[in-house]
């Protein structure tokens, strides 16, 4: 009699792998088949057991990546086939992760399904520059937004995420830049407010810049910062450490 196959998504963390949850190191070693972001870090692989498929399912802005449709598709069929399956996403899979949607398809396709939630981008970059995004000297609450939605059509509110006076966590936001410093101001958000940009946070590749949103265009393309970025803004950006270390020389003395 065939085994009953599963999926589990997991969430693989920010990039560094002494930040996985010990339960995503469980279900990793005990997946029979992986399929793999882009964005996860190699070496948290080597918890898979040794005749584990890997299989490489990127999804990444502005290049091939593949599709959907096809990876639900394919957790279904090898669910089916008795696998036990991990889909193992940067970050948090309930967090811009497409976790809800790939549930909503396994649970209709009648596949057990599990989720192991993971450090979030967001929070990870913040904390790498030593921000508390909720410091409750400047901030009573944090927002989390996407600077890419599912379709173009579909923008934040923008006027009542600056009314609500909360950090702002900008994920996949570096391609947008310009509309952020173009929507914020005309929603009410002073155009001195400070701003981070952090990339690849808690890697060894970890690069990051300190700026206001009047200079983020210009002074995020003069910095070759790009993509994967979170993008911090608010009061709380103040608290940033070693500021002379994160800034660009040619910032060092205009005052945030």
């Amino acid at each position: 009699m065939q085994r009953q196959g599963k999926v589990i998504l997991v969430g693989a963390g920010p990039g560094d792998p002494d930040l996985l949850t010990l339960k995503a190191v469980k279900a990793i070693a005990r997946a029979d088949v992986l399929l793999v972001d882009d964005l996860v870090n190699p070496e948290i692989l080597q918890h898979a057991h040794e005749g584990a498929r890997i299989i490489h399912v990127g999804k990444r802005g502005g290049c091939q990546s593949t599709s959907q449709e096809f990876i639900q598709r394919l957790m279904v069929l090898e669910a089916q086939n008795g696998q036990c399956v991990v889909r193992l996403k940067g970050g948090d899979p309930y967090l811009f992760g497409r976790g809800g949607e790939e549930r909503a398809y396994l649970r209709d396709a009648g596949v057990a399904v599990d989720v192991v939630p993971g450090i979030t981008s967001g929070m990870a970059a913040a904390a790498s520059i030593g921000v508390a995004a909720t410091h409750r000297d400047y901030s009573q609450g944090v927002i989390f937004v996407t600077g890419h939605g599912k379709s173009d059509a579909v923008q934040p509110n923008w006027p009542a995420l600056v009314a609500a006076g909360m950090t702002l966590v900008i994920y996949m936001g570096v391609a947008r830049c310009r509309q952020l410093q173009r929507n914020l101001p005309d929603a009410g958000m002073a155009g001195s407010m400070p701003v981070a940009v952090v990339r690849s946070a808690t890697l060894a590749s970890q690069a990051q810049l300190l700026t206001c949103l009047d200079r983020l265009p210009q002074d995020l393309q003069e910095s070759g910062l790009g993509s994967p970025s979170i993008i911090v803004i608010g009061e709380v950006v103040r608290c940033a450490d070693a500021l002379a270390d994160i800034v660009p020389e040619k910032l060092q003395q205009a005052p945030i």
